[in-house]
């Protein structure tokens, strides 16, 4: 019982951690240097200044079926443990954007701007997806391609944000955009890694939550 406790514990600390360093990133990695977004936000984005339609609205209506479809396949656990992870980094990201004294300006390195960004994003968000959750109606889509098309939870992410950043070409600067590819492409590689190593499989495997099945490609 209390080992149980203890993984339950270790399981959420991880997910709010991984929601914690994403928030943390996209405010002072991405924001902060002024590299775009791939999913959902990249498309809040593009529907704002081709629509002048709010941004937030537009990802709400994307993320409600998602949710909805996710329950239906997923369950209910991974809906609860998905809302506490988005809840938790709007938290986080609105904490650092208020009182955050801390400033990461890389305008003169953005290739390390972008490599920290990669990283970062990639192991936020791969933590969040190992241990059950997920950060948005964008990292549920990428959970269920991977699961119908064999593809990687990474290589989804990508393919996903790629087409959504292509969209955003006739807005974004060239040099802005070539940045937030590399970006792109290193963390889709740190998201398979973190959801497919095999430190923690053991742990998971007893507790009955959080494995994501992932097929590399």
């Amino acid at each position: 019982m209390m080992r149980r406790a203890l993984q339950v514990i270790r399981r959420y600390s991880l997910i709010l951690f991984g929601a914690c360093l994403l928030a943390f990133t996209y405010y002072h990695i991405n924001f902060q240097n002024h590299l775009s977004e791939g999913g959902f936000v990249g498309l809040g984005l593009v529907a704002k200044y081709a629509f002048d339609l709010s941004p937030a609205t537009v990802m709400l209506l994307l993320d409600i079926p998602l949710f909805l479809v996710a329950w239906l396949v997923r369950g209910r656990q991974f809906i609860g443990d998905t809302i506490l992870a988005s809840l938790s980094f709007t938290v986080f990201y609105d904490l650092f954007e208020r009182y955050s004294p801390l400033v990461v300006d890389l305008s003169s390195m953005m290739p390390v701007a972008s490599i920290l960004s990669g990283i970062l994003t990639g192991l936020g968000t791969g933590l969040v997806l190992r241990f059950g959750a997920a950060t948005g109606g964008d990292d549920i889509l990428s959970l269920l391609l991977s699961k119908y098309t064999g593809l990687s939870i990474g290589t989804i992410f990508l393919l996903l944000d790629v087409m959504v950043l292509t969209l955003s070409f006739w807005y974004v600067p060239v040099k802005e955009m070539v940045f937030t590819i590399l970006a792109v492409v290193i963390s889709s590689r740190v998201i398979t890694w973190t959801v497919t190593s095999h430190a923690v499989v053991a742990e998971e495997g007893e507790e009955g939550h959080g494995s994501v099945s992932v097929t590399h490609r």
